[in-house]
């Protein structure tokens, strides 16, 4: 796909020719004709290979979406055996108790599942869900207001999305490594009439604080969601979005 870019180019490039013909020889009929001819062998090379481009461009977006799906399906199937094993265990063992308290623990995970799910912004869900596929340096709990859904409030759904993930993304690439329990972000969702809400928690330490505040800054930029205060910390910020009249 590169030579086919390149020779895009020098295609394009070649069109000094003609062009240098006709100047120099202004009013001679062939080489108008040849000029136009050439134009549109070029216009009809250009098109294919941006036409190519995007396919190979959708076909890669396509493989990728595949790959990062099979292994969030992986991690849940993973995540599923292990609940399995261990509830048969407690029932082999006739562990009345322990069996409902760890059913109750799977009931309350997929309460949180079903939520993030029902969040109505496919980018986002898809963050959220296969977060896992993407670190092992931070783990992260999101927690949901019953009911919310960005696509039926009147805020800009998309951007409040696109500031939660890059959010996480400042906290994902500031965290340090090396340490046996990884750093745990906790993420909590909510809102009332006015206003949506999404606290940040972070347990754990940074590589460098200074460059987490200035990614901070940088995305909060002309963002839909703004922090509320004038300080927020590495440990606890709250940011806000307000509801469109």
């Amino acid at each position: 796909m590169g030579r086919l870019a390149s020779l895009k180019y020098v295609a394009a490039t070649s069109l000094l020719l003609p062009v240098s013909a006709a100047l120099m020889w202004p009013g001679r009929l062939w080489i108008v004709a040849v000029l136009i001819a050439w134009l549109i062998a070029v216009s009809a090379l250009w098109i294919k290979a941006e036409r190519m481009n995007c396919q190979d461009r959708m076909s890669r977006t396509v493989h990728a979406m595949q790959h990062a799906g099979i292994r969030t399906l992986n991690h849940h199937r993973h995540d599923w055996m292990n609940d399995l094993q261990v509830l048969y265990g407690y029932i082999r063992l006739d562990k009345l108790d322990k069996s409902i308290q760890y059913v109750e623990k799977i009931r309350e995970r997929m309460i949180g599942e079903s939520a993030v799910a029902k969040l109505g912004v496919p980018s986002l869900v898809s963050y959220i869900q296969s977060f896992r596929t993407l670190t092992n340096s931070l783990t992260l709990e999101v927690v949901i207001q019953e009911g919310l859904n960005l696509r039926d409030m009147a805020l800009d759904e998309e951007g409040v999305a696109h500031t939660i993930m890059e959010t996480i993304n400042a906290y994902r690439f500031a965290a340090k490594t090396g340490y046996e329990a990884p750093s745990m972000l906790r993420v909590e969702l909510s809102h009332d009439d006015a206003a949506l809400y999404a606290a940040f928690y972070y347990e754990g330490e940074l590589i460098n604080e200074q460059q987490w505040k200035q990614k901070i800054q940088q995305q909060l930029m002309g963002a839909p969601m703004k922090p509320v205060g004038k300080e927020h910390t590495v440990t606890s910020m709250l940011l806000r979005a307000e509801m469109r009249a």
